[in-house]
């Protein structure tokens, strides 16, 4: 199930979104980039529909994902 994001609180949304930083360990080449920088480029990408919030009723876990629809 597709959570929209603006029905997150804020503090809520940049927590699941620095939790799925650390949790991916995502790599962003060659320069260092620090944490609120990765926080605000995968903000951008899910308000702009490129990645969505999804939530997965058989793990009762909740994921960022690429948007495969759009």
């Amino acid at each position: 199930m597709i959570i929209p994001w603006q029905t997150l609180e804020p503090d809520t949304l940049d927590n699941l979104i620095r939790e799925f930083i650390f949790r991916e360990g995502t790599d962003y080449g060659e320069h260092e980039i620090s944490l609120e920088e990765k926080v605000a480029q995968v903000k951008q990408q899910i308000q702009s529909g490129e990645a969505v919030i999804v939530y997965s009723e058989l793990h009762e876990s909740v994921d960022i994902q690429q948007n495969r629809y759009r």
